[in-house]
Formats: structure tokens, sequence, C-alpha cells
């Protein structure tokens, strides 16, 4: 039950991902040709072109790139409860990949059993192994699942706990956050501006901001469905 779960032995995460490249015209010929294949789908969906739809491609492992992964964790400081909070992020993934596989090695299973992240079954986890072995990087164990019983996955899934069996069920942190009143900036990016911040206005510390406090909104929201209250952002520190 949720209820044992001690709080201060869960990873939050939260993954920022871009294009691998700025535009469809800057790929080469063969990965043009093959997000053509790939975005299909999408492109009759919505009714776009190709470079269009190029603009989505980070949601492909295949074809997008991690800059920003956000982590925080619950820990005391003078007896009272607090929320620690950073990213790693920065131009270089595989600079990025590596820092998270050598933490997640140093850290996991002690102090941290369990890795959380909103939809991270479907989208963060996955995403992070792909890119993790496109880059060469060794898998942490904590990221091994093949041959693991379900029971020995210690991945917590915001989303997935919400839905209560309910498949076809999406719901966003924001949504989330807003109906169990947990406060959110009303100045943030969204998901849809991470490619043209990055691109665009070359901001990438915007970015981890915002990705911080998607890892904030998170925890508060795990905090909610065990029964507890959520934290205040006087205990919230920045790392």
């Amino acid at each position: 039950m949720l209820s044992d779960l001690s709080l201060d032995e869960i990873l939050f995460l939260d993954i920022e991902t871009v294009p691998q490249s700025p535009g469809f015209d800057q790929l080469d010929a063969t990965t043009q040709t093959l997000w053509e294949e790939k975005s299909r789908y999408i492109r009759e969906r919505k009714e776009i072109g190709l470079e269009e739809s190029y603009f989505e491609a980070g949601i492909q492992a295949e074809f997008g790139k991690i800059i920003c992964v956000g982590l925080g964790y619950f820990s005391q400081r003078m007896g009272e409860v607090v929320f620690r909070v950073t990213t790693l992020h920065g131009h270089d993934e595989h600079h990025v990949l590596q820092e998270l596989a050598n933490m997640l090695d140093e850290r996991c299973p002690k102090p941290f059993r369990y890795l959380c992240a909103h939809n991270g079954k479907e989208f963060d986890f996955p995403y992070i192994c792909r890119r993790m072995l496109v880059n060469g990087i060794q898998l942490p164990n904590t990221l091994q699942i093949a041959g693991k019983k379900p029971w020995e996955i210690n991945h917590l899934d915001t989303m997935e706990l919400w839905k209560f069996g309910d498949y076809k069920h999406y719901t966003s942190v924001k949504l989330l956050a807003h109906i169990f009143g947990i406060p959110t900036p009303k100045d943030d990016i969204s998901g849809a501006d991470v490619r043209r911040v990055y691109y665009e206005e070359n901001d990438i510390d915007r970015i981890a901001e915002y990705c911080k406090k998607d890892v904030i909104s998170m925890a508060r929201i795990f905090q909610r469905y065990v029964g507890k209250s959520f934290i205040s952002d006087d205990a919230v520190i920045h790392v």
C-alpha cells in the first residue's frame, strides 16, 4: 500500500526533451526518410506538413534528446521535513545522462528504493533507457527491468496511480495540481514550449526552472495520494 511507503525513499524525477535538430531541413537524408515514415500518423491526425510535424520529434526517443532531468526528494532538516530539488541539464546529452547514471548507481537502492515520475512508465523511464543506450551508457540497475518480476520493479507513476485501472485515462500534472488545490506558478512555460524556448530563445535555464516546478508539483500530488498535507514553499530547497 502507498501508505506503507516512506517518502524519503522515493526519488522524484522529470525529463525535458527536444528534437535532435532545430528543424527538419537540418537532418541528414536517411533521418528525414525515417521521420517521414514515423510521423505519418501524426501528420494525418493533425493535418500538418512534414516540417511542422518534426516539432513533435522530441517525444520520440529515436529522434529526440534529453536536455534536462529534474530530481527531488524528501529529507529532514533540523527535525522538519523538507523537499530538495535540483536539475541535471545541458546541451551535451551524454554528459547529462552519465551524471544521472552515476547518481542512480550511487544512491539506489540506498537511500532511494523507488523512482517516481508522472507517466514515467510510459515516457520518462523508457525514454531515459533508450537515450542511455544510444549514448553508450550502461543502464543503472534501478532502470533495468528485463527479466525482473513486476514486484521487483520499484517504479512509481503518479499518473498510473490516478488511473485506478482505467487504461484510457490521461491526466496532466497541471490538472491534478489544480483539483488538489496545489499552488502552481502562473508564469510557467508548458511542455509544448520547450522546443521553442531551447532552440529559438536559447534559454535552457528557463526550461530547468520549469522542470523543477513539475517535480515539486509531482511530489505534492504524491503526498496527497498518501493522505498527507503537501509541503509548503518555505520547505522547498533548491540545490
